[in-house]
């Protein structure tokens, strides 16, 4: 039984007692089944998640699969140029329906009874039509079914498998306006570049969250990166600051660097990039204010949006997409995102920058993944040990600082705190 002595966050996996300065999370959230079950239910069930970019799907009738929350969905352009989602489950007898992972298609055909939908999901055609009532009513009925809710901001997609609850705009709150900037970044708009990283990592997805929102393990983790920073002369300014921002969105904010690949020359780009830099800056300052001109070429920022979605507006753009799996599995995919028009060799540099710290195999994400798997690793040993405070993760630097309301510094815990704060609301709000 977990204990809750000082607890008073609503959650007994939480034990929160801010005159004491003790934050702490229960080890059984990262290896339990029925948490992890629970979780499909009450957050991925209920919030909104983010799917995909529109640019993935750019011409009338292209789609791709993707598991979404543990449900597999086609993600479609359909031929009127509206963005959809189904699942990829034939409602006659429940067949995956695309078995492709990607293409383009006008029809969509399911192979066991040669059911087949159009774009829009309507049940168009099917053999021995005759055996089946006549009318229109039993073609809307067997129709693929879409998720309940979609809504694209700035071309990023997002669906929610709940008929009810907060639009997208509610939901997003503060988070939206950094998803903004992304946007904002070229005037001929944003777009995934062709191709995709997939990984997994052999730990529970909230570890995953929690590094992304952790900055005090950077120096000791990323010394390698940290060394190659200062042999090719590449500055970063002292630390950083976070902000909590609503329903458990939370951001880490970097400002005073070069490496801004695209508006911040920096030596290890080559002089080519000099020139078309230094012009990339000045159209983003003459169209729009110098304020958040600035936002864009000179801080950087990670962006986590409960639950599913980190973006990464560092030194090129990236989307990292999580998917449990199973408590100690999740599964990533990774994006670049670059402007529309960015000329071949600009893409290249972009991309070379992105993927040597951030990709999985760079000089980052390895360091990461060996923490994520070892603590997975590592509190399966104390699930059984009976004394108090064995199994738990403290997570309660920087506690005093927060309740003073000083400003939150990168390298301190509150942005993780912020995180358990409200997954442990959704865990325990009352059934609908």
């Amino acid at each position: 039984m977990v204990s809750t002595a000082v607890t008073i966050a609503k959650s007994p996996y939480l034990q929160e007692d801010p005159g004491a300065g003790i934050f702490r999370v229960h080890r059984s959230v990262y290896r339990d089944p029925s948490i992890f079950d629970a979780e499909r239910e009450r957050i991925w069930g209920r919030a909104w998640l983010y799917l995909g970019h529109a640019s993935e799907v750019p011409e009338p009738g292209d789609f791709k699969l993707r598991t979404i929350g543990g449900r597999e969905l086609v993600f479609l352009r359909d031929v009127h140029g509206r963005v959809r989602a189904f699942l990829n489950a034939c409602p006659h007898r429940g067949t995956a329906v695309c078995r492709e992972p990607a293409g383009n298609a006008k029809r969509l055909r399911c192979f066991y009874h040669a059911w087949t939908f159009d774009t829009e999901g309507r049940l168009v055609s099917l053999p021995s039509p005759e055996a089946y009532p006549v009318g229109d009513a039993f073609r809307e009925r067997l129709g693929l079914r879409p998720v309940a809710r979609l809504e694209v901001l700035h071309d990023f997609v997002f669906i929610s498998y709940a008929t009810s609850g907060p639009d997208l705009d509610s939901y997003l709150g503060e988070a939206a306006d950094y998803i903004g900037l992304v946007a904002d970044h070229s005037d001929t708009g944003m777009r995934v570049v062709p191709g995709e990283q997939r990984y997994s990592s052999r730990a529970n997805w909230k570890l995953g969250v929690e590094n992304a929102m952790d900055g005090y393990h950077f120096a000791p983790s990323h010394v390698t990166f940290l060394e190659y920073l200062k042999r090719t002369g590449f500055t970063t300014s002292e630390g950083g600051r976070g902000r909590i921002l609503s329903n458990g969105h939370v951001l880490g904010i970097q400002s005073g660097h070069s490496g801004r690949a695209g508006f911040d020359w920096e030596p290890r780009f080559g002089e080519a990039e000099r020139s078309r830099i230094e012009e990339n800056r000045a159209r983003l300052f003459a169209r729009m204010d110098a304020e958040r001109a600035a936002l864009i070429a000179d801080y950087s920022r990670t962006l986590f949006m409960f639950p599913n979605l980190l973006l990464f507006d560092i030194e090129g753009v990236s989307i990292r997409l999580l998917e449990p799996v199973e408590p100690g599995l999740t599964r990533i995919s990774a994006f670049a995102l670059a402007p529309r028009d960015e000329p071949p060799e600009a893409l290249d540099v972009r991309l070379k920058v992105l993927t040597s710290f951030i990709g999985p195999g760079g000089l980052a994400t390895p360091d990461d993944l060996e923490a994520q798997e070892g603590i997975q690793r590592a509190i399966a040993s104390t699930a059984t040990d009976p004394r108090p405070g064995v199994d738990w993760n403290d997570v309660s630097r920087g506690m005093a600082s927060e309740a003073a309301g000083e400003p939150l510094r990168s390298i301190d815990e509150g942005r993780v705190r912020a995180f358990w704060r409200h997954w442990a609301t959704m865990m325990e709000e009352p059934e609908e």
